[in-house]
């Protein structure tokens, strides 16, 4: 069955990459970023159900206007998938009050609009998905250069679980759902605020590719579940850290080297 699928940040990587494989199940895409042309280029690519819309996520009035252009096109929002982010590469103690404000405005504000704009609409119908793209390093400290970055994806974790918990009892057919994905080969980190930190991977882990993030976004709307890491790897370094918190974040504190029982 057809749907509509609003996404945030579909210019490229992530976004783009799940426009263009719901676009070829046959699903109606509504695409928001501020780069026109880039914009302009993904919806074509995914063919005349597509619509974009110049929108600029942390403005509150714009995601408004989102979901007008959205409802005003097609009639209905089945699917609205906050995706839109930026990440830094500060540590804790470098941080100015610009930096955490930035990473709050584009990581957790966007978001929270997005949440207040659709959710209404999906209460009146009685059944919708709302997926928050978020972090894994939202629940682990491995790169803490990120560290402003994290944080935000911490607070975003933690609306959408609060929100999960206001629906879920009253609404059963909507479903709030956070994905985690870890490093994913897009520009991501050359964008990133303080840009020129490398991407570290977690021991066990390999980045992955937006398409690869994409399937597992797609495989979660016909499939709807709580959270989901996109990468098996990052949910068992997820429970390491919480089993022991202190022997994690000494390994975490050395030196980064080859695994134990490599040499090369």
């Amino acid at each position: 069955m057809s749907r509509v699928v609003v996404i945030t940040g579909g210019s490229s990587g992530i976004g783009a990459a799940l426009a263009r494989r719901l676009s070829r199940e046959g699903d109606a895409v509504v695409l928001a970023a501020r780069r026109g042309a880039e914009l302009a280029r993904v919806a074509a690519l995914c063919g005349q159900r597509a619509l974009p819309v110049l929108t600029d996520v942390t403005v509150r009035t714009q995601v408004e206007r989102l979901r007008d252009a959205a409802l005003g096109k097609f009639g209905a929002v089945d699917v609205w998938v906050n995706n839109a982010g930026r990440g830094i590469s500060k540590p804790v103690l470098a941080l100015t009050d610009d930096d955490l404000d930035a990473m709050v405005a584009v990581n957790v504000k966007s978001a929270l609009y997005g949440m207040q704009a659709i959710v209404p609409h999906f209460l009146e119908r009685g059944r919708g998905h709302l997926v928050n793209v978020s972090s894994f390093l939202g629940r682990v400290p491995f790169v803490t250069f990120r560290s402003a970055y994290n944080a935000a994806k911490a607070a975003l974790n933690a609306l959408t679980a609060n929100l999960r918990v206001d629906l879920g009892s009253s609404h059963p057919g909507i479903h709030v759902s956070l994905v985690m994905p870890g490093v994913v080969s897009t520009d991501f980190a050359k964008n990133a605020l303080g840009a020129g930190t490398p991407s570290l991977l977690p021991p066990g882990t390999r980045a992955q590719t937006a398409e690869e993030v994409a399937d597992c976004i797609a495989s979660l709307l016909a499939h709807p579940v709580a959270e989901v890491y996109t990468n098996p790897a990052q949910q068992a370094l997820v429970q390491a850290y919480y089993e022991d918190v202190a022997a994690f974040e000494a390994r975490a504190a050395l030196p980064p080297g080859p695994p134990p029982g490599r040499t090369n």
